[in-house]
């Protein structure tokens, strides 16, 4: 194994969810000690980033992410490339594509399917080739629900000795706020489908990211308000769903059909029994619906852009510190049993947990996961780390995985 200066350097580590993350491996209790630096294109942003965590030994790197000889030399140094600078379609493929060429393995936060897709037809096979592990999708898009599955299909396996052929994912509940890098993100996908309908036909397709899957079923899509026999709540779609429904199902295709040939899977949020819960539903469903006409729009997506957060902003320490999530993942069997299981994570889920969540998937891929046993190309986290980061999670990152019925 050739031997590097680092084990992760974090590119990107003076964006907001970047200088959580490097908050938190600059605590953790790694043996050996974790070798680690940041990087990024502003010195004195990364200087700041130093003196706020407290670690004013760390090393810096400075690399823009469209500067590939810059990208090249960072590679040079490190086991894996963290990184947080979104949104990706817009910048990070040059280090994807670095990536792939130098067998340097990486993690992202992405939640751009259409992006991941594209990156897939253009560097798995070279990475394949080098044996760099391209791991999109490491925060709570998509951790928990894709080792939720992976979990819950293995109590299947153990409690009936067969595979779940249907999970539904249901939100039971969830606090915690969005940054702006998530809106930018999000509103640069609806940019790129409104003038494209190939893309939006590809977008819509449950196995955009599966080239080849011949075992397809008719997936099922949640309305926008209904009620839920599973969970018995009224439900509204999870607007994580589309990037998380397409990763489990990446999985399933990058590990020969482990779970079903086909398998089903779908996500909803569920938000109360009752009239409550039903007029919840209703306004919430309805507001969803508007923001995604009004994004898909130019004039809607010029005033969200002075409406919403900037990239950089996003929830307090306080608010950080206070979130929480629960996910139940209700299985059934081709021959009818049925069991269900739950994740639960302390933080708010997209920034306080993501970073814990991103950093072990880090350390797990640099420390854990041998090239001999997990090959390269662009995978899932369920496909690369398993059960490996499961237990790291629940070691490290203050989520559950757990039996409930």
């Amino acid at each position: 194994m050739a031997e590097y200066k680092y084990d992760i350097v974090v590119f990107g580590a003076s964006s907001f969810v970047g200088e959580i993350l490097c908050n938190y491996l600059a605590g953790c209790k790694e043996e050996p000690a974790l070798r680690w630096a940041i990087a990024g294109r502003s010195a004195g942003k990364l200087e700041a980033v130093k003196a706020k965590i407290g670690k004013t030994d760390l090393d810096i790197i400075i690399a823009d992410a469209s500067d590939e000889s810059a990208l090249r030399a960072l590679c040079s140094q490190t086991r894996v490339v963290t990184t947080t600078v979104g949104p990706y379609a817009l910048y990070g493929e040059t280090l994807v594509k670095v990536c792939a060429e130098t067998g340097t393995d990486y993690c992202d936060l992405t939640g751009e399917v259409q992006w991941i897709r594209q990156m897939v037809e253009r560097y798995d096979s070279v990475a394949k080739a080098s044996g760099a592990r391209i791991i999109n999708c490491c925060g709570f898009d998509s951790i928990p629900s894709d080792l939720g599955v992976f979990y819950t299909q293995q109590q299947s396996q153990e409690l009936f000795t067969e595979n779940c052929n249907k999970i539904q994912m249901r939100v039971k509940a969830a606090k915690g706020g969005l940054s702006g890098g998530t809106f930018a993100s999000l509103i640069n996908v609806m940019k790129e489908a409104a003038g494209n309908p190939a893309l939006r036909k590809e977008m819509a397709d449950p196995y955009s990211l599966c080239p080849g899957e011949t075992d397809k079923a008719r997936q099922i899509n949640p309305n926008l308000a209904q009620f839920d026999s599973l969970s018995n709540s009224w439900t509204i779609p999870f607007i994580m769903a589309a990037i998380n429904t397409r990763v489990v199902q990446r999985s399933n295709f990058l590990l020969k059909q482990a779970y079903a040939k086909p398998f089903l899977y779908d996500e909803a949020m569920q938000v109360g029994e009752g009239l409550g819960g039903r007029l919840r539903a209703a306004a919430i469903g309805g507001g969803l619906a508007g923001f995604m006409v009004t994004a898909s729009l130019k004039p809607g997506r010029w005033v969200l852009e002075r409406l919403l957060p900037s990239p950089g902003e996003g929830p307090s320490p306080e608010d950080q510190q206070n979130g929480h999530y629960d996910l139940r993942f209700y299985g059934s069997t081709a021959k009818g049993k049925t069991l269900v299981c739950k994740v639960t994570g302390d933080r708010d889920p997209g920034y306080g947990s993501t970073a814990k969540m991103l950093g072990q998937a880090s350390i797990c891929l640099a420390r854990d996961i041998d090239k001999n046993e997990v090959g390269g190309g662009l995978l899932t986290p369920a496909s690369c780390f398993g059960n490996t980061l499961i237990e790291r999670l629940k070691a490290y990152s203050g989520l559950s995985f757990s039996v409930i019925e």
